[in-house]
């Protein structure tokens, strides 16, 4: 069995990442999905999150991904997510002052708000806050 995978990274606008991985930590849509080398094929929803993996240098990736759908088949993983933020990208001010927009608009909800819409606006202010904090804390 091979030590590393292919991990492939898009969105609609670009290729964020092609690299061999050692281990990936990924949010699927209805939760956290760990993936080795040999991890057996796999379709799935991704869902708002903070997506990790490492390379063989050791070097650990961190993104805030929103959406999207996972395919893991003969050793290559494929992320095509709807939308994704690489940590060093995150601008921290912006995405807590979007996450408390989102809160309040959940806490005083307007006529006809979408509180499904407003949940994923949450979890994905939370994720990129994650992902920025996570990288700077060097965890």
């Amino acid at each position: 069995m091979a030590d590393t995978f292919t991990i492939e990274i898009a969105t609609p606008e670009r290729l964020l990442f092609r690299d061999e991985a050692t281990e990936a930590q990924i949010p699927a849509k209805d939760g956290y999905l760990g993936v080795l080398p040999g991890h057996a094929p796999l379709l799935s929803l991704l869902g708002v999150g903070v997506l990790t993996f490492s390379n063989q240098q050791g070097q650990r990736h961190v993104m805030a991904i929103r959406g999207g759908f996972l395919e893991i088949l003969d050793n290559c993983v494929r992320v095509l997510t709807d939308r994704a933020q690489l940590d060093k990208e995150v601008d921290v001010a912006q995405a807590e002052k979007d996450l408390k927009t989102a809160q309040d608009a959940l806490v005083n909800p307007a006529a006809g708000i979408d509180i499904a819409q407003g949940l994923i606006e949450v979890m994905d202010a939370q994720a990129r806050i994650d992902a920025a904090r996570s990288s700077s804390s060097g965890s």
